[in-house]
């Protein structure tokens, strides 16, 4: 399983991005009982999950990003996102997307980095 990140990039506090993940190298019904993890890891701090989707669309997520960051994925396309509303300077950090097979195990894309600045 292969998971390609993009997205990412510069903008400015209050402003938006749309980060994805799509899976490669499985079948599109077995990539659909996979969980999609977002994760960020900030200079100098640690590993963070960010947001949880599970294989029937259960979402969970970090205090620290409730209300702001909407995780979702569309089965068809293999592809998870993260839409990542009023960003803060403290949302800067690379994003990494796991995914997570049952029986499978766990993947990891190289990560996008988000940056949140004036």
């Amino acid at each position: 399983v292969q998971l390609v990140e993009s997205g990412g990039g510069l903008v400015q506090p209050g402003g938006s991005l749309r980060l994805s993940c799509e899976s490669s190298g499985i079948l599109s019904g077995l990539s659909a009982q996979a969980w999609y993890r977002w994760y960020r890891q900030a200079p100098g701090k640690q590993h963070e999950l960010v947001a949880t989707i599970t294989h029937i669309d259960s979402t969970d997520y970090a205090d620290s990003v409730k209300g702001r960051f909407t995780i979702s994925r569309d089965d068809a396309k293999n592809t998870a996102y993260l839409q990542m509303n009023s960003l803060r300077p403290e949302d800067t950090a690379v994003y990494y997307c796991n995914f997570d097979l049952p029986g499978s195990g766990k993947y990891w894309g190289q990560g996008t980095q988000v940056t949140v600045s004036s």
